[in-house]
């Protein structure tokens, strides 16, 4: 039986694997997985659960509620909200455990059931593997008095709004024109309201969600009309958050999309002025561009590289207790302030930089790394197994890295869920990237065919 858990929650269409029985099943377990198992004796466990804006999220945190409650968890339901923002009113609120219905940057007919342990962290996968086996066992069915309460988290949104304020400490926006790209998902509302309340002026696009148009053109993943809107209003910079709001990625004002790489370069930057980025080290994937290692490197910043994925990163992230990591992708975890990446905060961040320095966004990336042609390539239909040992093939890639010197970077990684090898090739110019990644996937296509 394969694994129901997959690398950000149980994810799939609604109604399709997302079912209310499934959602009622998966809730019950974890009400004694997360609950009672790991709350204090004598104290009823208290679950916080919030959603994003896409339709089928009522039926599912209906059931998901009802599953928690009828497992003796008390429910404070906060409402559409971003996962930042139910990772931090776990711990802000001293809950037990937390539920966050999403699918992230995905079409409105899917969604999600992601779980959180106390202190808004993500879980282990023994951890979920624990309550997937749990779904086995005959539900909890307490009776009268013991059976949990669904109340409404009135203050979610202000809690959360105030929280992310306090991160810019002294520091406002005033002065900074910045147009935000909601996604028509879970920042709707709070984004716009954090900004505003920071002080910049403010251009809203993408927040009028309709349950069925989250992630339809706009959003991180389709930057276009937030940078026509960037430069149409003459804005200092643009913000584009995901669905779930638990990253971004940056327009500056010329139009140019300033991605999750550079944002943690200006930001380390910042920090290490600050005496804030503990060991001077920054956490990323192996994904991330070359170009940020060689700026941070000239900075007096070290790098730890981790596998792919924002969980991977914030293992490193713990393990060396430093205080800023990220994806390429616009996931970012500043760690003073967050358990997981938050799209708001790090957008509030960096336009904070932009107002502190009075600096383009520009030239602050610019000035902390320049961002080196990559390359990548998918080579479907061949033995991925194969790939980090075949002779042949490491040939080829150590005669590639030979050519690039330290001006670029080979990447060959067998994809986790498909029969695909990633060929991601960096170096000073466009055209040697395309044309050694191409020779490379020819040599993999070749060497491996099925």
């Amino acid at each position: 039986m394969s694994r129901l858990f997959g690398t950000d929650g149980v994810r799939g269409v609604a109604n399709g694997l997302i079912t209310a029985e499934l959602a009622l099943s998966l809730s019950q377990a974890a009400a004694v997985v997360l609950g009672h198992r790991r709350a204090e004796p004598g104290r009823r466990p208290v679950a916080v659960v919030a959603r994003d804006p896409r339709v089928s999220g009522e039926f599912i945190a209906a059931a998901v509620e009802a599953g928690l409650a009828s497992a003796g968890i008390d429910v404070h339901d906060a409402g559409v909200l971003p996962t930042p923002a139910a990772a931090f009113l776990v711990a802000d609120s001293g809950a037990d455990f937390g539920v966050m219905i999403s699918a992230s940057h995905n079409a409105a007919p899917d969604n999600g059931i992601k779980f959180l342990g106390r202190g808004g962290h993500k879980l282990d996968d023994a951890v979920e593997d624990e309550i997937e086996t749990e779904m086995s066992q005959e539900p909890a069915r307490p009776v009268g008095a013991d059976v949990g309460r669904i109340r409404r988290f009135s203050d979610a949104e202000d809690r959360y709004v105030v929280h992310l304020l306090k991160s810019l400490g002294e520091s406002t926006l005033r002065g900074v024109k910045v147009v935000l790209d909601c996604a028509h998902g879970a920042a709707s509302g709070c984004s716009p309201q954090a900004f505003t309340d920071a002080g910049a002026e403010v251009v809203v696009i993408g927040a009028d969600p309709d349950g069925l148009n989250i992630n339809d053109g706009y959003g991180s993943t389709h930057l276009e009309r937030l940078r026509e809107a960037v430069c149409e209003h003459r804005a200092d910079l643009g913000i584009a958050h995901d669905g779930d709001a638990d990253r971004c990625l940056a327009v500056d004002h010329t139009g140019d999309v300033v991605d999750g790489d550079q944002i943690m370069a200006v930001l380390a930057l910042a920090l290490k002025e600050r005496g804030e980025l503990r060991e001077d080290t920054l956490v990323v994937t192996v994904m991330s561009n070359l170009g940020l290692k060689l700026g941070m490197r000239a900075a007096g910043i070290e790098i730890v590289e981790t596998a792919v994925g924002d969980r991977y990163v914030l293992e490193g992230m713990r393990a060396g207790d430093y205080s800023l990591g990220g994806e390429q992708s616009g996931h970012l975890i500043l760690a003073d302030y967050a358990t997981t990446g938050d799209g708001l905060l790090t957008g509030l961040q960096l336009a904070s930089r932009v107002a502190a320095t009075g600096t383009p966004l520009r030239e602050l990336t610019a000035a902390a790394m320049e961002r080196l042609p990559q390359v990548l390539i998918n080579v479907d239909g061949v033995d991925k197994a194969r790939a980090k040992s075949h002779e042949e093939v490491q040939r080829a890639v150590a005669a590639v890295e030979e050519r690039l010197g330290e001006a670029g970077r080979v990447l060959l990684r067998p994809s986790g869920t498909e029969p695909v090898v990633r060929v991601m090739v960096e170096a000073r110019s466009a055209d040697d990237a395309r044309d050694e990644a191409q020779h490379l996937a020819e040599v993999v296509r070749r060497e491996l065919a099925l």
